[in-house]
């Protein structure tokens, strides 16, 4: 499958393309060049004919779900084949969403394509994926391309998934890469408990709240990555290592992700409020309005959040710094107090002998000489250590010693 996981990767394999029951391959965040990173569209390869589908092999079978809908009932079923959804989609008085989940079987592909009179090139951005989201206008229906995110379990990472939109005349066409995936449970919930106007509008609205309910999946998202950068600052200040370095690294680059699936949906949904598209009401345009504010919000907040991860480097860099700077000082401190006792110790060490001259360290001869070279060296100690104190040398290790002990309660206290 084309799912992308986006996040750390459980064991030591860091691999790019790596099949996973969950994804075909997993971007990887550490130690791989950028320009690599970025490239994870799906690419043609040289020669590969107009509209060949490219199926992956462990692409999951499709299972069809229809909802039809109207003010007064609804009703869910899931279906066999796109056959059974024509008298569906021939009533005019109800709303069909036709919810096709998994990608692995070109005969029901290309039966969609014939039944909602999808060209080969249209076919082909649905199930060659992942795809830029975008927007194309077909005969007499509208196709939407985006993509929704999910966190991963452990919730250092997401899985981004590419929908695709068929918007019709009363029926809206959902293709999902793999089954019980989507955000789109409360939608349904709406449907069945007929709450809102979802029941009283048409297959527009059906569209915009799909569409909002996508990006609104951005935010519980953002929220993680606002408590992961708030931990990795904490650890950046207060215990600077080499796994901190890779972790913010490595959240820039998911971040980096998380921008460039967002940044699209923004574009496509101003798409469908600047040109006109008969398919959509004016009332839904104004919804939508809505819907592009929420994109504009998730892509601050995400831009944002990028930005404070670059920060964090400098952060990371001016602590290692500072607790450089204090080892140096700590030395300096050290080296100047025992200078001049490694002085005094030093000249008494001479070995002079005092009986062949007077000149001769007569000292060593006196009663007091051994307690008076002692309180000689303690009293330089003392001077140079109140020299330093007066100076404001010690102030730092003061406050350092304060706050990392403020902050081990704080952890132990968690």
């Amino acid at each position: 499958m084309a799912n992308q996981q986006v996040g750390s990767e459980s064991g030591s394999s860091r691999s790019r393309r790596q099949p996973t029951s969950e994804s075909n391959f997993q971007v990887p965040l550490v130690k791989e060049n950028e320009d690599t990173y970025l490239n994870d569209y799906f690419v043609e390869a040289p020669g590969s004919l107009p509209g060949e589908l490219k199926i992956p092999s462990d692409a999951y079978y499709p299972q069809i779900f229809l909802i039809n809908y109207s003010e007064t009932e609804a009703t869910r079923t899931q279906i066999a084949s796109l056959e059974n959804c024509q008298e569906y989609l021939d009533d005019l008085d109800t709303v069909t969403w036709i919810d096709i989940q998994g990608l692995g079987s070109e005969e029901v592909l290309r039966q969609m394509g014939q039944i909602f009179n999808l060209n080969h090139l249209l076919l082909e951005d649905i199930v060659n994926i992942p795809q830029r989201p975008k927007i194309e206008e077909v005969e007499n229906s509208l196709l939407v391309i985006s993509r929704m995110v999910k966190p991963t379990s452990d919730r250092q990472g997401f899985i981004s998934e590419q929908i695709s939109f068929i918007l019709g005349n009363q029926y809206l066409l959902t293709v999902q890469e793999r089954p019980n995936f989507d955000t789109f449970n409360a939608v349904r919930g709406h449907i069945r408990n007929n709450r809102g106007q979802i029941r009283k509008l048409g297959a527009d609205y059906l569209l915009y709240m799909l569409l909002d309910t996508a990006i609104d999946g951005f935010f519980p998202l953002l929220e993680d990555y606002s408590i992961r950068l708030e931990e990795i600052s904490n650890r950046a200040i207060f215990q600077p290592n080499q796994q901190v370095i890779e972790d913010i690294f490595q959240i820039r680059q998911e971040l980096l992700a998380l921008c460039r699936a967002i940044n699209p949906q923004r574009d496509k949904v101003k798409r469908l409020l600047r040109d006109r598209q008969d398919l959509i009401s004016p009332q839904v345009q104004q919804y939508l309005q809505d819907c592009y504010e929420h994109s504009l919000q998730a892509i601050e907040t995400a831009e944002g959040y990028r930005d404070l991860s670059n920060s964090l480097i400098d952060v990371y860099t001016s602590s290692v710094n500072n607790r450089t700077n204090n080892a140096m000082n700590f030395l300096t401190i050290v080296l100047s107090i025992y200078t001049p006792l490694a002085f005094i110790t030093g000249l008494y060490g001479m070995n002079f002998n005092p009986k062949i001259s007077p000149w001769n360290m007569p000292e060593l001869n006196w009663y007091w000489g051994y307690p008076m070279a002692l309180a000689i060296m303690g009293l330089s100690a003392m001077a140079m250590i109140i020299f330093f104190w007066r100076s404001g040398w010690f102030v730092p290790f003061k406050t350092f010693i304060k706050v990392l002990g403020t902050q081990n309660k704080k952890s132990g206290s968690c």
